[in-house]
């Protein structure tokens, strides 16, 4: 198991991109988190297997139908067991 933290940024709050990220999140089996930062940023914080989260950051950075991902970046770090599912964080 590893730990990711994704940030993104560029058009990616207020276009369905947190929705986006949770569904196919789930789809891989991955927990964790995403939520919009008041700096205008999404950050995702996942624990699962790294190939798995490395298909979600591929699917991130792709983004989706509406958002523009101008950045995104990743930081791996060792599991802390702290998920149970994935969710969108309000």
């Amino acid at each position: 198991m590893e730990r990711a933290e994704i940030l993104i940024n560029g058009l990616v709050q207020g276009v369905g991109l947190r929705d986006f990220i949770q569904k196919h999140a789930k789809n891989l089996g991955i927990c964790g988190y995403v939520e919009n930062l008041y700096s205008g940023e999404v950050l995702t914080i996942v624990e699962g297997d790294k190939f798995q989260i490395e298909e979600l950051f591929n699917q991130i950075r792709a983004g989706s139908s509406y958002s523009k991902i101008k950045n995104a970046s990743i930081k791996w770090s060792n599991s802390k067991n702290e998920f149970t599912r994935f969710e969108i964080k309000y």
